[in-house]
């Protein structure tokens, strides 16, 4: 049910989805969701999730508040959950707490939630009004949405290009085509995301870290670096599982896993597509079975151009240098298989900043 709402509920719903936002790199595999609990323009309790198994947002706002949650009104990004998980119903503490209205900005569709945690609070005469800021609500976890209604995490694809579309020279040489702060935006990206993919390719040629290199301040849960190979060819590089940071090989089925200390590096084997290499779709369900909201892919055209030909790429994040790299560098993408003029395929501009001297874009499919 969506109410009218008034410029203090606009307010209040824009400090909880900012509150939520706080914990981007910390709350997967579970959702972002921030909370605030007001008497008209006075706000009595706030609070966030933090991280998957610690007190959801609601509890830390409801601690706050105290005494004063009693007849408040709750603001909150997503629906309170309904269901015993790792901490008690939300929706339950919310009614325990006397509160007598609860603005919710989306529903949650997750199977355990779906709709109980509103009809859990209407049993108990509490006014639910739903749909205040969704858009900025839904985009705020775009990819435990996804992952959730289509069975896959949301997949990005950073691609780093000159002006002319180029990512590389003809013999790989492509450090650095962007500049320091580019390159430190993207440590940003990964470390939002659930998981780093690339592929045996480019670990073979770049022996990359693939890890999340923030400041020792900043709280952040971590990522799997994933290695798509299917004869595991680039286990000989050490690079990719350095560090404290787990490396998921999927492999083929026939594969066999060496012996030996591998460290923190898993296992596991993935249907082969017709080409013999993993296949994309059987990949990202594996992924969204261990509770991977979003794919942070780092790799070659090869392995981009292939996602973006499956229909598996949700967002380009595109870096584009101010320079020109000439006809004979290599391609953004391959193995689209363009040939004619109506097989274009068309993305929306969804965001676009100056990150350094670069300009970064936002590109996702359109419709």
């Amino acid at each position: 049910m969506t109410g009218v709402f008034s410029a203090a509920d606009h307010a209040h719903m824009a400090r909880a989805l900012l509150l939520a936002e706080r914990a981007r790199f910390t709350a997967h595999p579970n959702p972002v969701v921030g909370c605030v609990i007001a008497h008209a323009d006075k706000v009595v309790g706030e609070g966030f999730h933090i991280r998957a198994g610690g007190p959801h947002a609601e509890v830390h706002a409801l601690r706050m508040a105290g005494e004063q949650a009693r007849g408040a009104t709750a603001y909150v990004t997503l629906e309170p959950c309904a269901h015993y998980g790792r901490t008690p119903p939300c929706a339950l503490a919310l009614i325990q707490a006397g509160v007598a209205r609860v603005v919710c900005a989306l529903g949650d569709p997750f199977e355990q939630v779906a709709g109980g945690g509103f009809a859990l609070l209407r049993e108990a005469g509490i006014t639910v009004e739903v749909g205040l800021m969704a858009a900025a609500a839904r985009e705020l976890n775009i990819g435990f949405l996804t992952r959730i209604e289509q069975g896959r995490p949301f997949v990005r694809i950073k691609l780093a290009s000159s002006l002319d579309g180029r990512t590389a020279m003809a013999d790989g040489t492509s450090q650095w085509i962007t500049g320091a702060a580019a390159r430190a935006d993207v440590q940003q990206w990964r470390a939002r995301a659930g998981a780093v993919l690339t592929g045996a390719g480019t670990v073979l040629a770049d022996d990359p870290r693939m890890d999340v290199r923030l400041p020792p301040e900043v709280d952040v849960a971590g990522s799997l670096r994933v290695v798509l190979d299917a004869s595991l060819r680039s286990l000989a590089k050490v690079a990719i599982r350095s560090g404290n940071t787990p490396t998921l090989y999927l492999h083929a089925p026939h594969a066999d896993v060496p012996a030996g200390d591998w460290g923190q590096a898993q296992f596991a084997a993935v249907a082969l597509g017709s080409d013999g290499r993993p296949d994309l779709q059987a990949v990202m369900k594996a992924l969204a079975g261990r509770g991977i909201n979003e794919v942070h892919v780092e790799a070659g055209a090869q392995l981009c151009g292939a996602l973006v030909a499956a229909g598996l790429c949700d967002e380009l994040l595109l870096y584009q240098a101010m320079t020109l790299m000439g006809d004979e560098a290599r391609p953004l993408l391959s193995g689209l298989g363009i040939q004619a003029m109506e097989q274009q395929r068309r993305l929306h501009l969804h965001e676009v900043l100056m990150v350094g001297a670069d300009l970064r874009l936002r590109l996702r499919p359109q419709g």
